[in-house]
């Protein structure tokens, strides 16, 4: 797959619907099409980084941002009890879409470890 051909690429060029809750000039974040919890949404950077083991040390305030944005969706979303951040990476990570994004999963209590 090309860089940028990624449903989330689609999805930032609105070639694709998704229920957005944020969206900047560098990221955006899009309610979760298959949550895990009662609220799971994503955080996506509109710069193509196909998982976080590949990320630049360029893309150091990126990665800032990415967090900053998912810890100010999850207040908009009455996240006040706590929720969770996953990056998943690499297939043994269990990523599936080769786009870095950060899931917030929140809304019910957690358990530890994850699977």
């Amino acid at each position: 797959m090309a860089e940028g051909d990624s449903i989330f690429a689609k999805i930032i060029r609105r070639e694709i619907p998704s229920e957005f809750l944020h969206e900047d000039d560098q990221c955006v974040a899009i309610k979760d099409i298959n949550p895990q919890a009662p609220v799971h949404f994503l955080v996506i950077p509109k710069k193509p980084i196909p998982q976080l083991s590949k990320a630049e040390d360029s893309d150091e305030q990126l990665l800032g941002h990415l967090l900053v944005v998912a810890k100010k969706v999850a207040a908009e979303q009455n996240l006040a009890k706590g929720f969770r951040v996953v990056i998943n990476d690499g297939k043994e990570g269990g990523q599936e879409v080769y786009h870095l994004h950060i899931h917030v999963l929140g809304g019910r209590q957690m358990k530890w470890p994850p699977g």
